[in-house]
């Protein structure tokens, strides 16, 4: 049996139970739909949870990161992890005793006006919209490579797919759905990271790998020391050091972590338990599921660091691996001979004086082709490569993606067949998994709280579903054109502005609106406009128009600008807040109630 009918097998199964599942939760009506009943068990909705919040951000991009980034791809781990602790503490309890369906309805409600409920439609939706792309781009780079296809039709696929069981099943649907993806994810993300840990270092938990012995080779040296003078010798930084600057470095986190307590797809999920006791029940099962996950990318990214150095570097092209010509097939990797020797040169920018040397001094590259001419071999990363072919200063002959090092790790270990099955399994229920869950965020967002709520108040439950899935259509094939076209060249950076709009629109307006009586309505509007508005503009300007690095506002990528939008928010809403009238009296009522821990065993309604 092939590693293809083995792949087509493993995920053909899955599938199956993911569409069996959607078939048999299908939603019956709009509170089924929007918060799978209420009767969802704090154990399964944890699971579920997690399952929602490990993207393809997460299972795909983020070990990659860490694989190319060493220190400075901490900023994820610190941010999201960190981020979901603030969402357990400071958010859902209260938002789930208010008793409302969406964050959106919430905030309609605690400041009594329909603008601005109307404003935070329009904030989920663009948090919604930039992070389904960076899911839909996990679609398509999985799918390419498990089919032998372009990223484009790896991401229409993916979009059909989800389009099936997130409209069909609604919450109910997903949430079940979500506990079996993220059994998947769980095995697919820790078995081969368990082998390749006993291969490197003879330990078989990772983590004690990482920060234990590598024993490969003959060698004994501790793990980190082996990787950072493997990084030395190539001309790259040392692993374990950091290129950000602190200020960027602890914007990005922060905005991360705020932009995690404010994201709607993931607070929405603790409105499918019964009560308060079971929101916190079901925020520490969470938290262990994550954690599975998320102890284990620093593992998987260092090690194939590692194995990709030992298995391509100073290697003939003609007796590279066969997987690295399959990745070459699809552009996930690429290769040019600069020095035409027909060896794959890896190197960093601190060997740049190399090219000073004979090797590459006054050659003119003639770029022989080996399989095919080289603009089919090297794919959709071609194009970056064909414009660097005359740079004779960079040595650089390898190129790849943060996205791939994941996939490409158990190839690269030469693991069983069986564990690579398991891993792309474990990559598409990863970006299909929040995928969905963003799907319905934004569906509901404009059936329930714009249609139902503002524009069309006499709705039926059976027509605002339908809207729900019309507008759940529109909102994939949107996603779909930027997963095929998108704003960021990796998956992490992608989902990091989304964090970046949730940081800068829902959190401090969420934060003040439990917290504060005094905030009203025209400060909480004008809050959330000024701010997302800046982060808008910032991440517009620097990623798609002329925006250059070296023009960042006290050194602040866009990854990280939503942490400075939030401050703006915070600033606007209270100044407006102090020079306007103070909210009705029943609405300070109803938010000192809120606190009120007797009750908490039941949701109370308002």
């Amino acid at each position: 049996m092939t590693q293809d009918h083995l792949n087509f097998i493993f995920i053909g199964i899955s599938f199956a139970i993911y569409i069996g599942i959607a078939v048999k939760s299908r939603a019956g009506s709009t509170k089924e739909y929007y918060t799978a009943g209420g009767g969802v068990s704090p154990l399964a909705n944890g699971m579920a949870t997690a399952a929602d919040w490990m993207s393809a951000a997460t299972f795909i991009s983020m070990a990659g990161t860490v694989a190319l980034s060493g220190y400075d791809a901490s900023r994820f781990l610190m941010g999201w992890t960190g981020g979901f602790v603030l969402l357990t503490i400071l958010m859902v309890p209260y938002l789930r005793k208010f008793g409302k369906a969406t964050v959106p309805d919430f905030i309609g409600d605690r400041y009594y006006s329909k603008l601005a409920r109307g404003v935070a439609v329009i904030c989920a939706i663009f948090i919604c919209m930039t992070y389904i792309m960076g899911q839909m781009r996990g679609v398509g780079v999985v799918f390419s490579q498990l089919f032998g296809i372009g990223i484009p039709a790896g991401v229409l696929a993916g979009a059909s797919i989800v389009f099936f069981y997130a409209g069909l099943g609604g919450m109910k649907g997903i949430t079940y759905t979500q506990v079996a993806q993220y059994c998947v994810m769980a095995f697919a993300y820790t078995i081969p990271a368990i082998f390749i840990a006993m291969a490197l270092t003879g330990n078989v938990i990772p983590q004690l790998g990482l920060i234990g012995n590598y024993t490969a080779d003959a060698e004994v040296i501790p793990f980190f020391e082996k990787l950072n003078n493997i990084n030395l010798e190539l001309g790259f930084q040392e692993f374990t050091a950091g290129k950000l600057s602190k200020i960027n470095m602890f914007c990005i986190t922060a905005a991360l972590m705020c932009g995690t307590a404010g994201l709607p797809h993931v607070i929405v999920r603790f409105f499918t338990v019964k009560n308060v006791g079971a929101v916190r029940k079901s925020a520490c099962w969470t938290l262990l599921f994550i954690a599975v996950i998320y102890l284990t990318a620093p593992a998987i990214g260092a090690f194939s660091r590692v194995n990709l150095i030992n298995n391509l570097h100073q290697t003939s092209y003609t007796e590279a691996p066969a997987w690295f010509k399959d990745f070459e097939a699809t552009g996930q990797m690429a290769w040019v001979d600069k020095n035409n020797d027909g060896v794959i040169q890896y190197f960093g920018p601190a060997k740049s004086e190399i090219g000073s040397n004979s090797v590459f001094q006054g050659k003119a590259p003639a770029y022989p082709v080996y399989d095919a001419p080289e603009e089919q071999r090297i794919g959709s990363l071609g194009q970056r490569l064909l414009a660097n072919k005359g740079d004779n200063s960079n040595p650089n002959e390898l190129w790849f993606g943060n996205d791939i090092m994941v996939m490409a790790n158990p190839h690269m270990a030469g693991l069983p067949m069986w564990v690579i099955s398991l891993l792309m399994a474990g990559c598409i229920a990863a970006a299909l998994s929040t995928a969905a869950g963003l799907l319905l965020v934004l569906s509901t967002s404009i059936s329930h709280d714009l249609m139902k709520k503002i524009i069309k108040p006499d709705l039926s439950d059976r027509e605002e579903v339908r809207y729900a899935r019309f507008a759940s259509f529109i909102a994939l094939v949107v996603a779909a054109y930027f997963g095929i076209n998108p704003p960021s060249a990796f998956i992490a950076k992608t989902v990091a502005f989304a964090f970046g709009l949730a940081a800068s629109s829902f959190f401090p307006t969420l934060l003040i609106g439990i917290f504060s009586k005094r905030m009203n309505r025209e400060g909480a509007i004008a809050g959330m406009l000024c701010g997302i508005s800046f982060t808008i503009g910032y991440i517009v300007y620097f990623q798609f128009l002329d925006g250059h690095a070296d023009q960042y506002f006290l050194g602040i990528s866009p990854e990280g600008i939503g942490f400075v939008g939030m401050l703006i928010n915070f600033g606007v809403a209270f100044l407006v807040s102090a020079f306007t009238p103070e909210p009705p009296q029943e609405v300070q009522d109803m938010v000192e109630s809120i606190h009120i821990p007797s009750g908490s065993t039941e949701a109370s309604h308002h």
